[in-house]
């Protein structure tokens, strides 16, 4: 295990030290490359500044409003048809729309249930089984230009679908 630290620790500056260095021994301009880089991102932050902040104010209206909760309520009489913990709900659909959204639910979850209880268990996997689909989608493809999403909103929510379903049945199974 300690080798696992020690290799950790210094991974990082080892791989930036190792591209330095590769950059001088092919005698590019190092600095200018990475300022060049940095010109870049900053393009790119700024092209997606305006998505970002309308859906941070729509995840939070979406949260204050109620509208959650109505949406837990819809789905309540399924999520109990299937024994589903109704408390699993919330973080799913959220998780949807915003990681930092979710991540304080689950550590909601935690301080309620504790860490290693079955919600614990099977919030955990679904954090790390399910993705933030809407905020992907709408970052990602205005960065690039994408305009015709086609099959990805419906492909992206079958596959969260299975993550929760899978991280339930495996959270089960812990």
């Amino acid at each position: 295990m300690s080798v696992l630290l020690i290799l950790s620790k210094y991974a990082i500056p080892v791989v930036i030290g190792y591209i330095v260095l590769y950059g001088v021994c092919k005698k590019v301009s190092v600095y200018d490359v990475f300022l060049e880089g940095v010109r870049d991102g900053f393009k790119i932050v700024i092209d997606i500044a305006p998505t970002l902040v309308g859906l941070l104010v729509a995840v939070g209206i979406f949260r204050s409003s109620g509208f959650l909760e109505l949406m837990c309520g819809i789905f309540t009489p399924i999520t109990n048809f299937f024994n589903i913990p109704s408390e699993l709900l919330p973080v799913a659909i959220v998780r949807m729309f915003s990681s930092s959204a979710a991540t304080g639910m689950t550590l909601d979850v935690f301080r309620t249930f504790g860490p290693d209880s079955y919600l614990g268990n099977t919030v955990s996997i679904m954090m790390s089984s399910t993705e933030t689909i809407f905020y992907t989608m709408s970052v990602y493809f205005l960065a690039i230009g994408v305009t015709k999403t086609r099959w990805t909103l419906p492909a992206t929510l079958i596959c969260t679908i299975s993550g929760v379903i899978l991280s339930i049945i495996l959270g089960g199974l812990m």
